[in-house]
């Protein structure tokens, strides 16, 4: 009769217990991960510890309201939840006492896509975008804090609640920001951490307000990128260079904390002292010395070296290497100082003056050929030039290859000396006498000679004769007969023998006749007189200007 009258009992509250309700029951028993919870139906129904904002605050017989979600699972328990009750108990209650721009406390209890469940009696959405005021890439990292947070939306009709983290957090700093300002002054010097790093410098978080340390003001020595002495997240020492108040931007320093290098530049680096330093970087136009921190020395390319030309600074230096070099000047207002390698050693010019006195004999090898002459070197460091003009005193040499190449010994007269411009001019035709000088002495009008064809032109012949003299048979000297084509009677190398008829020593001109050579002295007298009518510009030009004709017409 009792067994019949407990099923009729158990009958009937499982007939009174309705889905969707709240009920009150007892706490049976608290495991590790669920709360056991009577609600006088058949079967105990189980609710995740989870739910309980506290766990430990709760204890076995414990009345508590939970909310009937099934009034019976395939397990024949009841389907119970404590956190669908106390939001369903509590929304009125939030309704009352929040509205949108209030502040609540929450704790997180959740991740959904796009942000944060937060509770706060009930349950909240807080986007990613305002947990905080950079977007977080870990949401997991917040479950189980407790936050401060403003409720921006409230949707009554299907129970939705929006909270902002970041808007709080955003308000904070800004009252933070106008205290920072109104307190700091010029020459503070402030704590901060790194926030942000870009090419041109960083940003530095001074406890809610952002000050701009710009990569000039990191250091007193030289860097590329400020990723080269910072990092995001350290906390540096700083200090406030200039503050705008109406534009809220502070510009920070950390150099300024440290004496600068330049004040006693020149006590550390007197001119003319010897420095060591490190290659830091190379230009087209010299090379950057780091004497210490934030000081930096340019050796000039044409510092480099007394006598060889540097075309650029990589000949002679990499960056990285260690060097000793002279203080030439010091500019301290540009923050300049100028070094020089080549004053290390002594200049080979200064002494040239006694080593290679005007008129001495010198002997050196050809190091160089150009157009206009040949460099040849006396000592390391020290070239004279032979201009074609002295290379002989009777023939105009076009190019110094027609008598030298490179590797030759000779031997020449100094001739000039200019050691600030680090010249010396040398002659070959000097070491000899000019045969001109004594041409009377050499050839007489009526002589006979003998030479060889050097050069056959349309006008006559050019021929080498002794003592470097170089003669002309005028084409209307050849013979009796006219002659149309001297080249189909003559070659380069044949050897002729003439007769002296023409000497010219202020024009330095040789005339010569081969028809004459048998003449005697009566025509001889007369073929000389019809020679002197004939142009000097036509049949008298020398060997050199045919030459120099020549090359110019085989160049165009």
């Amino acid at each position: 009769m009792s067994e019949v009258m407990d099923r009729l009992l158990d009958a009937n509250k499982l007939k009174n217990l309705k889905a969707n309700s709240i009920v009150t029951g007892t706490i049976s028993e608290i495991r590790p991960n669920e709360v056991v919870i009577d609600i006088g139906a058949k079967s105990e129904g189980i609710v995740p510890a989870t739910e309980f904002l506290n766990i430990d605050e709760v204890s076995v017989g414990d009345k508590v309201e939970v909310y009937v979600e099934r009034v019976e699972n395939l397990e024949g328990r009841p389907v119970l939840s404590y956190d669908k009750a106390q939001q369903q108990k509590n929304w009125e209650n939030i309704l009352e006492k929040c509205a949108e721009g209030a502040e609540v406390s929450g704790r997180v209890k959740g991740k959904v896509k796009g942000g944060l469940i937060v509770s706060i009696g009930v349950d909240a959405f807080l986007p990613s975008s305002q947990i905080d005021v950079q977007s977080p890439k870990n949401l997991d990292q917040y479950i189980g804090q407790t936050f401060d947070l403003k409720v921006v939306k409230i949707n009554k009709e299907r129970r939705n609640i929006v909270v902002s983290r970041r808007e709080l957090i955003e308000s904070q700093r800004l009252q933070k920001r106008q205290r920072i300002l109104n307190e700091i002054q010029v020459g503070s010097i402030c704590k901060g951490i790194v926030k942000n790093i870009t090419d041109y410098g960083a940003f530095i978080d001074l406890d809610g307000l952002d000050g701009l340390l710009h990569i000039t003001d990191m250091t007193w020595g030289r860097i590329s990128h400020p990723n080269e002495v910072l990092k995001v997240g350290e906390e540096i020492e700083v200090m406030v260079t200039e503050i705008d108040h109406d534009k809220e931007r502070v510009s920070l320093g950390i150099k300024q904390l440290h004496e600068n290098p330049w004040d006693q530049i020149e006590k550390r680096y007197p001119i003319g002292s010897k420095i060591r330093g490190k290659v830091v970087n190379l230009v087209p136009y010299g090379a950057f010395i780091e004497l210490e921190e934030g000081v930096e020395g340019l050796i000039h390319i044409t510092e480099f070296s007394w006598t060889k030309r540097i075309n650029k600074p990589s000949e002679v230096l990499r960056v990285g290497d260690e060097v000793e070099a002279v203080v030439l000047d010091i500019q301290k207002e540009e923050q300049k100082i100028s070094l020089g390698i080549r004053q290390l050693s002594e200049n080979p010019w200064d002494m040239v003056q006694h080593n290679y006195p005007v008129g001495a004999h010198v002997r050196g090898k050809v190091r160089n050929l150009t157009t206009y002459g040949a460099f040849v070197e006396l000592e390391e460091g020290v070239d004279g030039m032979i201009h074609v003009s002295d290379m002989s005193w009777t023939r105009k040499i076009n190019h110094p290859g027609e008598l030298l190449k490179k590797g030759d010994e000779v031997d020449a007269v100094v001739l000039e000396i200019e050691p600030s411009q680090q010249r010396i001019a040398l002659g070959i035709k000097q070491l000899t006498e000019d045969p001109w000088a004594r041409i009377e002495s050499l050839y007489k009008v009526g002589d006979i000679v003998n030479g060889k064809i050097a050069k056959i032109t349309g006008y006559g012949l050019f021929v080498e004769l002794k003592n470097d003299i170089d003669g002309l048979v005028h084409i209307s000297q050849i013979g009796e007969e006219h002659v149309d084509n001297l080249k189909d009677s003559f070659k380069v190398g044949d050897n002729v023998e003439a007769r002296v008829i023409k000497i010219d020593k202020d024009e330095r001109r040789l005339g010569l006749s081969i028809k004459a050579a048998a003449y005697d002295d009566s025509r001889l007298a007369e073929e000389i007189r019809n020679y002197d009518t004939i142009s000097a510009s036509q049949d008298l030009t020398n060997l050199g200007d045919l030459l120099d004709q020549a090359t110019q017409a085989k160049r165009m």
